[in-house]
């Protein structure tokens, strides 16, 4: 049970317009109970949209690189809701296979499956960034083989606010979505 209840239809007409627009057009179920909890504080909600639909729609980050960031993000901080609700609906159209989402909640995600070089050194980049809230100079420059400075601040971006998202998800206690792919066990 969420800490805070997640709205239940029907909602008010604002409420019902703003929640459509966090959600792609012709999915076929409720908005996100995460959406639906944050509209219990409307302003706050709208701020978030903003910088969410940004890198979500209009990110420079090729599609799978961000849902490799997200995936690993949220895998690394237990966030089942987070991980399930993209596992489900953004990673496989962004050619994120059933093998690597697996891998990404794997301790050792980098060995659990078959990464390419740019991939190897985002996964690496994403797990020192969680762990340590810095990046050396030698993950930086991998990086940098890969993208551009433009793109290297939207990653940093992505990571904190992936962070953030999974921080708010277990915060709340968020069930899974019931149409969310499950988060998979890992291998110690």
């Amino acid at each position: 049970m969420s800490r805070i209840e997640p709205l239940n239809p029907p909602y008010a007409a604002d409420v019902d317009r703003a929640l459509r627009r966090w959600m792609p057009p012709g999915v076929p179920h409720e908005p996100l109970a995460l959406f639906r909890v944050l509209h219990r504080n409307p302003e706050l909600a709208s701020r978030m949209f903003s910088l969410g639909a940004g890198l979500l729609g209009h990110g420079l980050l090729p599609a799978m690189d961000r849902e490799i960031v997200i995936a690993r993000v949220t895998a690394r901080s237990g966030c089942a809701y987070e991980w399930g609700a993209h596992a489900a609906t953004m990673a496989p159209p962004a050619g994120l296979g059933p093998e690597l989402l697996r891998a990404t909640a794997q301790p050792d995600a980098v060995g659990s499956a078959p990464w390419s070089p740019r991939h190897t050194a985002l996964l690496h980049a994403v797990d020192e960034l969680d762990g340590t809230t810095r990046l050396t100079q030698s993950a930086w420059d991998d990086l940098s083989m890969y993208y551009d400075e433009a793109r290297l601040l939207e990653l940093l971006v992505l990571v904190g606010w992936y962070r953030t998202i999974s921080l708010l998800a277990n915060g709340l206690l968020l069930e899974e979505e019931p149409w969310g792919a499950r988060f998979p066990e890992t291998n110690p």
